[in-house]
């Protein structure tokens, strides 16, 4: 379907579309847009997530497909307050039924059976699923789609979230993991209320990747402690997020991931020679199975500013809430009475110190305190669940303070706290990550 037909029938406040058996509706929402999607009969899903006949979806600023197994018929409309047709809130919408959904499916089964050989005893280990890929190629909404049909298929699967550029669990800047029980909501994304978070605090592994290869070693040892634990955790298995920068030291990187989170399959998406490589550089200690996924023709490539608005959306649905719902509390406090500390930037260790013909370098994962107030100006600050500053980079973070404002002659700062309330730790983490609200 081509741009014209497309706008033709977008200037009304709501359309209807009949998608046949295997077919998709592919829809492109605006920025800070939001379309409402029902189910008027039949089946249909998004990103694995079943649509209940009837019930009004709001989508806000991203892309979809509504997708049906068996035929159906969906309405699209536009909130009527806001905006008076379609046009003014999607890029663009169309049907295909030239989808990847029967190869998505295929995989589902192959994990779950892996799933079911662990339960019984056969298998050592779950699935541990890394899914791979450059940017923009639909990572993320595929370990959606899979999480979901797992959770539909009666597992608890850990997602884990290593794409510090985009957020998907908490905030940009941070990787996690947390547990999906139930199918992951349509409209609010990842459940947040037991994630397991730990502050990075920039938005590019390149800003220090030692830390970045530091917090996903410490990550992985702890879920894997957790699936040695629990047998039924441990069978149900894992699904990887990782960003998209994939060559140099992304590649590195990468391969250091699989070692460290124990990845014993990899969905690589749409690219031959990434698979290639990894099949070719991979030499670890266990087995892993490579696997070439086909990238759905839904994808969108993004461009910097969309990500960077996307990055502040992210920040600002953390403090309030997806559905604008939330109220957060602006707090003032002398930076004396604060302990924020960030990685890097330590002393040069003394040449007395050193073998002979050694240079010396600075530690790049010691610990600094920050004592300048002028620093930290629209910084996102981590509270840290640490009983000591040498814990910051072993201990998770318990959330995320906004700093709004500055005092440089009174020496203190105005944040955003997500609720009243003491803080649940006295040492906060910084990084280089900005956010600049309107």
């Amino acid at each position: 379907m081509n741009p014209t037909s497309v706008w033709g029938d977008m200037n009304t406040p709501k359309k209807e579309y009949s998608l046949q058996a295997l077919g998709e509706l592919r829809v492109e929402v605006k920025a800070s847009k939001v379309v409402f999607i029902t189910l008027r009969s039949g089946g249909a899903e998004i990103f694995g997530s079943d649509l209940t006949l009837g019930e009004k979806v709001a989508l806000k600023s991203q892309n979809f497909a509504v997708f049906t197994w068996q035929g159906c018929r969906v309405e699209m409309a536009t909130d009527p307050a806001r905006d008076q047709t379609l046009s003014n809130v999607v890029e663009m919408a169309y049907e295909s039924d030239e989808t990847p959904m029967t190869e998505y499916l295929n995989i589902h089964h192959t994990l779950n059976n892996c799933r079911t050989a662990a339960r019984n005893g056969d298998s050592s280990s779950g699935p541990r699923t890394l899914v791979v890929g450059p940017t923009d190629v639909g990572k993320s909404t595929l370990c959606r789609l899979l999480l979901n049909y797992a959770v539909r298929s009666n597992w608890t699967p850990t997602m884990i979230d290593l794409d510090i550029g985009q957020g998907g669990i908490t905030v940009p800047g941070s990787i996690g993991a947390t547990p999906i029980e139930a199918p992951v909501d349509i409209e609010e994304g990842l459940p947040v209320e037991v994630p397991l978070v730990y502050f990075y605090g920039h938005t590019t592994p390149s800003d220090h990747p030692e830390l970045y290869k530091a917090l996903v070693d410490r990550l992985g040892q702890l879920l894997d402690d957790r699936a040695k634990s629990s047998p039924q955790t441990g069978a149900a298995g894992m699904m990887i997020n990782t960003m998209g920068w994939v060559e140099g030291l992304g590649f590195q990187l990468l391969m250091h991931t699989i070692l460290a989170m124990r990845a014993n399959i990899v969905l690589v998406v749409g690219q031959d020679r990434l698979l290639k490589q990894l099949q070719a550089t991979y030499q670890g200690p266990h087995h892993v199975d490579f696997v070439k996924v086909s990238k759905s023709g839904g994808v969108v490539t993004r461009q910097p500013p969309y990500r960077k608005s996307a990055r502040i959306s992210r920040v600002k649905e953390y403090f309030y809430g997806v559905k604008e719902d939330l109220n957060p509390i602006s707090m003032t406090m002398k930076m004396d009475n604060l302990q924020i500390y960030k990685v890097g930037g330590g002393p040069k260790a003394p040449t007395s110190a050193l073998p002979i013909g050694a240079s010396a370098v600075a530690d790049p994962l010691r610990i600094t305190k920050v004592t300048n107030c002028s620093e930290v100006l629209h910084c996102l600050l981590a509270v840290s669940h640490a009983d000591d500053p040498e814990q910051l980079l072993s201990v998770n973070v318990a959330g995320f303070l906004y700093v709004t404002d500055v005092d440089i002659k009174q020496n203190q700062i105005t944040y955003l706290q997500p609720c009243p309330g003491p803080l649940p730790g006295k040492f906060l983490m910084m990084g280089s990550f900005q956010v600049y609200f309107e």
